[in-house]
């Protein structure tokens, strides 16, 4: 008889883990529980970014960070990121395979919607700058973020608000497509100036078409400059 007392508070333990396991699951902030890549999740808006060297999926986080999905999505529905690049690749010294790589409008300043973003910190949407996060980039003046954002390989912690720091605005997560980005990250680089002096790709990988996966596009409806006199046309 004493062979069948020993399995049962233990089974009452494992019930119990099991339930407060649960339980962490659901209180979990950011991407703790993966996002779909060919299905919608509620409170997550997903954009696939066609690339000319191949597809990146990603899942915008409009429950925790919506200004700054709200803004990006102004430049997936208006087009303002098609026909852009990936223009940066940054690598660490001490492991290359981590870094993040840049892309968007760039300085082109016709495809700029104004008012620019209001910076939501980390600090404030409890988003971290992890594996597969995209960031929204900016100038020094926190609400400056317009149409470029950084895709992070490995975590990058440096981009987080902290006291004194007001840091970048993480508003989402790579669900397909980190192969992709840790192909461009791994482009060669030159040039540039300042902190990213030695950092831009030298052959840019080309954004064909930003392409907006759940939800109805709402374009601004402004006029589109950068159509009438695109970059390189021959005048």
């Amino acid at each position: 008889m004493l062979l069948f007392l020993q399995p049962v508070p233990v089974l009452r333990l494992n019930l119990i883990f099991l339930a407060l396991f649960s339980l962490l699951l659901v209180a979990l902030p950011g991407p703790a529980l993966a996002q779909s890549a060919t299905k919608p999740t509620p409170g997550f808006v997903r954009v696939r970014l066609e690339t000319d060297m191949g597809n990146i999926v990603l899942a915008l986080n409009a429950r925790r960070a919506p200004k700054t999905v709200a803004n990006f999505m102004i430049y997936v529905d208006d087009g303002r990121l098609d026909g852009t690049s990936f223009y940066r690749a940054f690598r660490r010294k001490n492991d290359p395979k981590s870094g993040f790589v840049q892309g968007g409008i760039d300085t082109e300043v016709r495809r700029v919607y104004f008012p620019t973003v209001e910076l939501e910190p980390t600090d404030q949407t409890g988003l971290k700058h992890l594996d597969g996060t995209i960031s929204m980039a900016r100038h020094k003046e926190p609400n400056s973020g317009t149409g470029n954002f950084s895709i992070q390989v490995g975590a990058n912690p440096t981009l987080d608000a902290r006291p004194g720091y007001a840091g970048y605005a993480a508003f989402g997560q790579v669900v397909a497509g980190m192969d992709v980005v840790k192909r461009i990250m791994a482009r060669d680089t030159c040039c540039g100036r300042g902190v990213m002096f030695g950092q831009m790709i030298k052959d840019r990988v080309t954004i064909k078409r930003a392409v907006r996966l759940d939800g109805t596009p709402k374009p601004s409806g402004v006029v589109k400059p950068w159509l009438v006199s695109p970059r390189g046309a021959v005048r």
